[in-house]
């Protein structure tokens, strides 16, 4: 399979448009899921429905690593990047869908997340097999290193918060709370926030326009998700601690 740099800077591009778009969006609307899910017919199992739209992102470089020739893999960085990227999914698909104990996820939400993890799936991971040809000593530079302690610290912050956040409520309980510890002790939205990290941090690694667009799309996606997060928790909770912020620690 032939997948040239303009292909993939392309997609990039076409990304960081889209992901605009969503930004713009998001800030005056709460995505409808979770505790802002409107009632709906079009409904599915969470844990099931998480699992469903998450799979391409990692079916993806599993099926082109089995059904095409993939040169770059022989590239000590690019299996690096790559194994960052597959650690990332088997979390989100594997294990995390299996805690879960929200709500159904609505139909449209579902396929939307299932065609934007087939497209980015490809646009990363293609990326990474087909075209970056990086030297081996970037594996040793302080950018890689820098980008790999942040993806690393963010895998961390996001698992850690999840936790909490499954957590929260004991057997039996209902409702919400106010989470604390970690990094909620700082933020509304740390478990955005450590994903978010994550990404940057693969984006520096990578230094490449893919994984950029990627960083760029999980911002505008869960940014705007800890700003309504944040007002939520300051408008149900009336001693929600006054020196949180909503995503950036002691800034925003």
């Amino acid at each position: 399979m032939v997948a040239s740099e303009e292909l993939f800077h392309s997609l990039a591009k076409g990304l960081i448009a889209w992901s605009a778009f969503l930004f713009a969006s998001l800030l005056f609307t709460e995505a409808k899921y979770g505790r802002y899910a409107e009632k709906s017919f079009y409904v599915m199992n969470g844990k099931l429905g998480w699992f469903i739209q998450e799979l391409p992102a990692l079916a993806v470089p599993v099926l082109l690593l089995c059904f095409t020739e993939c040169h770059r893999i022989l590239y000590t960085c690019n299996r690096a990047l790559l194994t960052l990227y597959i650690i990332h999914y088997v979390h989100r698909i594997l294990i995390y869908p299996f805690y879960l104990k929200g709500k159904p996820l609505p139909l449209y939400m579902v396929v939307l997340a299932f065609m934007f993890c087939l497209f980015n799936g490809y646009l990363q991971c293609g990326y990474l097999l087909y075209s970056a040809e990086f030297k081996e000593e970037w594996i040793t530079c302080p950018q890689f290193i820098i980008g790999l302690v942040l993806f690393i610290s963010g895998l961390g912050i996001n698992i850690h918060s999840d936790h909490i956040l499954r957590n929260l409520r004991r057997p039996g309980e209902t409702g919400y709370k106010i989470p604390k510890g970690g990094m909620f002790d700082y933020i509304s939205g740390a478990n955005f926030f450590g994903e978010i990290l994550e990404w940057w941090g693969f984006a520096i690694a990578c230094n490449s326009l893919p994984a950029l667009a990627f960083a760029i799309s999980t911002s505008c996606n869960l940014g705007p998700r800890a700003v309504h997060h944040h007002r939520w928790y300051k408008k149900k909770f009336e001693g929600y601690p006054l020196c949180r912020t909503a995503i950036i620690p002691f800034l925003f």
